[in-house]
């Protein structure tokens, strides 16, 4: 598995992000199996959230690794906090209790990165500063990070918070392509021009914040997957034709034209499917021509202007 540094930290971490929102769907057996899998393949790199399963799939995750020790010092753990029922909550209290649960879940004594999970609009960037600031000087969390945040928000949490935020957890794929779509057409008239997020990819590409796209198969917000998809004839056509000369399935491809942004993405994969999984991984080792990249984009709706 290729690896690359996830933003400033000195954390080498593998190119893909096993996401882990969905073990709660499988058995025992097949948990263990699936991590199996993934540590096989070098994806070592964990992702989860304490809402996932409303926690049950932190904990099945730690049962099925066998957590111990020595399996910790192998792999990479990510974890987010923040959303509540009905409501956000970044305060001081929410966060470090939100983390004694999340390592309590995982069988484990620290995070190596904890996400703000989405924005939280009664956000007080000095409480988060503090509860970064126990969870470091604690060992707890050694890196931190946001989720779905603009610019201008990370620049509010960072007038109070001194650690780095490595990165940045958005929604991205072929399909759900805004970022790149505004950069493109600036000062122009048609939807595509449209700023929805200050120029985030920008932004993380000049502070060297990783971005880590979510969902890179979904089309809409969980309305369903592209790959495969009579909605979208065109643009498999062009991803198995892809696929094809490269010797890979559409999955790979897939994960491959995000890898293909010189922004240095870090997909999170979402699929349970072992052999998906194991799909997703190759795409480290498939370099997509810039010829390629654009068919793809174009195939997808997407209009140069």
């Amino acid at each position: 598995m290729r690896t690359m540094k996830l933003g400033t930290s000195s954390l080498e971490v593998p190119v893909i992000a096993v996401g882990c929102m969905r073990i709660n769907s499988l058995e025992k057996n097949e948990a263990e199996r699936f991590v199996q899998s993934a540590l096989d393949a070098g994806a070592n790199f964990f992702d989860h959230a304490d809402i996932y399963g409303g926690g049950t799939c932190e904990e099945i995750f730690s049962e099925a690794i066998h957590m111990n020790d020595d399996i910790r010092e192998k792999i990479i753990l990510q974890s987010k906090c923040g959303i509540r029922k009905g409501m956000f909550d970044f305060s001081k209290e929410h966060i470090l209790e939100s983390v004694d649960n999340i390592l309590k879940r995982l069988k484990t004594d620290y995070l190596d990165i904890l996400l703000l999970h989405r924005p939280d609009a009664l956000v007080e960037p000095e409480e988060v500063a503090e509860a970064f600031d126990l969870l470091e000087s604690s060992g707890k969390v050694r890196h931190f990070g946001v989720s779905n945040q603009t610019p201008m928000q990370i620049q509010l949490l960072k007038k109070s918070v001194k650690q780095p935020l490595v990165a940045n957890q958005l929604q991205l794929s072929i399909t759900n392509s805004t970022m790149i779509s505004n950069g493109m057409n600036v000062n122009m008239l048609n939807e595509s021009a449209v700023n929805r997020d200050g120029n985030v990819l920008d932004y993380c590409r000049l502070n060297d914040i990783t971005i880590q796209p979510w969902s890179p198969f979904q089309y809409g917000f969980f309305e369903g997957v592209f790959l495969d998809n009579e909605k979208f004839p065109e643009l498999n056509l062009k991803i198995d034709e892809i696929a094809e000369k490269y010797e890979v399935s559409n999955t790979t491809i897939a994960i491959a034209w995000l890898l293909r942004h010189p922004a240095r993405m870090q997909p999170v994969t979402g699929t349970m499917n072992i052999n998906r999984l194991l799909d997703c991984c190759k795409a480290g080792d498939v370099h997509l021509t810039r010829q390629e990249w654009y068919e793809i984009y174009r195939a997808a709706g997407n209009v140069l202007p």
